[in-house]
Formats: C-alpha cells, structure tokens, sequence
C-alpha cells in the first residue's frame, strides 16, 4: 500500500470497510463510514447523552420535562390532567373586533379603519368623514401633527403663562387661539 496512514477501517464489526474520509460518532467518539455513523445504524451505546427529545403538550404547546427512565406518554398525559395551561375559549378569538362607531351601524372590520380628522373607527362604508358626520377638524392632522400641537401649547404655555388651545388644529392665527390666563384676552389681538 502507498499510503497506509490515510483513512481508518469502520467501528461497525460487522462493516470494518477501509474509509478514507471516516466520520466520528459525537457520542460514542468511535469512528464509522457514512452507511454506519448515525446512532442507530451502529447501536451507539452512549445516544442516550445525545439523542434528548422533549415531549411537547398538544394542548398547550409547552414543552413537559421528563426525568430518565420515564415514559414520555405518561408523563404528557398527567401534565395534562393536572396543570394543562389549555384554555379552549382562548382558541375561539374574535377576528371581526372593530366595530363601526357610526350610530346605528352594527358592522364589524377586521383591521381598524380610522378617520383621519376625528380618529374615530368606523367600517369601510362609513369611513370618509361626509359618511359619518364628522365632528373633526376640517383638515387632517397626523398623531404626528396633533402631538406636535399639543407639546407647542405646553411650551407656550410653561414659558409666557399662556393656555395654547389649537381650535382646529391649524397653525393660523385663531382669535382665541393664544389667551392671556388672567384677562382671558387673545395675546394676539392686544
């Protein structure tokens, strides 16, 4: 032989195939050839440290601990006569949830539907504020925008002592839009 250093025989006595690209079982650390390196295939003594599978509840899904030497069956079966999370009024949740705020109105969305002026909920044949009477403002204003107002006024307000009170949520100058605290006066108009 030319190279009698490269490869090793299989561990499978009844294989003993030459491999020169042989396979180490991480369990046992025996050597094998590819049809013999899977735990089963050469009856690894030492699968049990590896080969660990954990029983799942088909109720609950959560995984059941089980100690050596139990079965896994009995064990499933007294989690689940015993502390079983399962809650069968759980699996039927409501997906239509949404219902339109347009009195009289009984549907229901699956996603929220909200108008932009009011922020209201409403179903998609009543979504546009002419469809629900709309008590918004005549424009859009974004959660961005509206925050944005409200933290204007609260700066305003901590810095001169004046109410900030954006009437239709417009920048404009409004008459009562800036008003002294004592004279209830707009600041604006003096």
């Amino acid at each position: 032989m030319e190279l009698p250093d490269l490869g090793r025989p299989c561990s499978e006595p009844a294989c003993r195939r030459w491999d020169f690209l042989p396979l180490k079982c991480d369990a046992c650390g025996e050597a094998f050839c590819k049809e013999h390196v899977r735990y089963d295939d050469h009856k690894c003594r030492s699968a049990y440290k590896k080969n660990v599978q954990v029983p799942v509840c088909p109720l609950c899904n959560a995984p059941i601990p089980v100690q050596k030497g139990e079965i896994p069956d009995v064990v499933v079966g007294a989690h689940m006569d015993k502390n079983c999370k399962y809650n069968p009024a759980q699996q039927k949740q409501r997906i239509f949830t949404n219902k339109c705020l347009k009195p009289g109105c009984k549907r229901k969305e699956l996603m929220k539907v909200t108008c932009e002026q009011c922020n209201g909920n409403f179903c998609i044949k009543h979504r546009h504020p002419l469809d629900h009477d709309c008590k918004g403002s005549g424009h859009p204003i974004s959660k961005a925008g509206s925050a944005a107002l409200m933290r204007a006024s609260e700066i305003a307000f901590k810095s001169t002592g004046v109410i900030g009170m954006p009437s239709n949520g417009s920048l404009q100058h409004n008459r009562y839009q800036l008003l002294d605290e004592k004279s209830q006066r707009c600041l604006k108009c003096r």
